[in-house]
């Protein structure tokens, strides 16, 4: 099962994690009430294409959305996308929704955004309705993940689009 992978290599990697259990969620805002923790601090862990069977994890917190021209640059790449679900459980060995680096059937590279350092973040466990709080400077470490700003403040659908 998908969430005994992930706690498996949360133990392995020697992290102190919370097992927070709860229903089915139909939206960040949901998920983060459950585990009583704010937006921000549950991170989306999203799956993104840098080439053919070249992938990476993205982590940013639960208020926040990527800059894709932002990760673009500090991938030095013109292009990059998000795979279509079913790929993204090809390469993860997770569904959309459930995805987490830790146990991922393949070790793909991993970006974090800056905001998390410092600061107690929920990830996805690797099945609905569950999630783990760590510390996550312990996650980037074990990660060894690259730290960068790669996320922006979500637009309101209020602004004026400009040219």
């Amino acid at each position: 099962m998908s969430e005994e992978r992930a706690l498996a290599a949360l133990d392995a990697a020697g992290i102190e994690y919370r097992v927070v259990r709860h229903g089915r969620v139909r939206s960040l805002a949901e998920a983060a009430a459950a585990r009583g923790i704010a937006p921000r601090a549950l991170l989306k862990s999203i799956v993104v294409r840098r080439a053919d069977d070249d992938f990476l994890f993205v982590l940013v917190p639960g208020d926040r959305e990527i800059s894709w021209p932002k990760l673009r640059a500090l991938l030095g790449v013109n292009r990059i996308s998000m795979p279509d679900a079913d790929t993204a459980l090809a390469v993860t060995g997770y569904e959309r929704g459930t995805i987490t680096p830790f146990g991922s059937t393949r070790a793909w590279p991993v970006v974090v955004d800056e905001a998390v350092v410092g600061q107690e973040i929920s990830l996805g466990a690797g099945a609905h309705g569950v999630g783990v709080v760590v510390q996550a400077d312990d996650a980037i470490r074990a990660l060894d993940a690259r730290v960068a700003d790669i996320s922006d403040e979500p637009a309101t659908h209020d602004q004026t689009a400009t040219n």
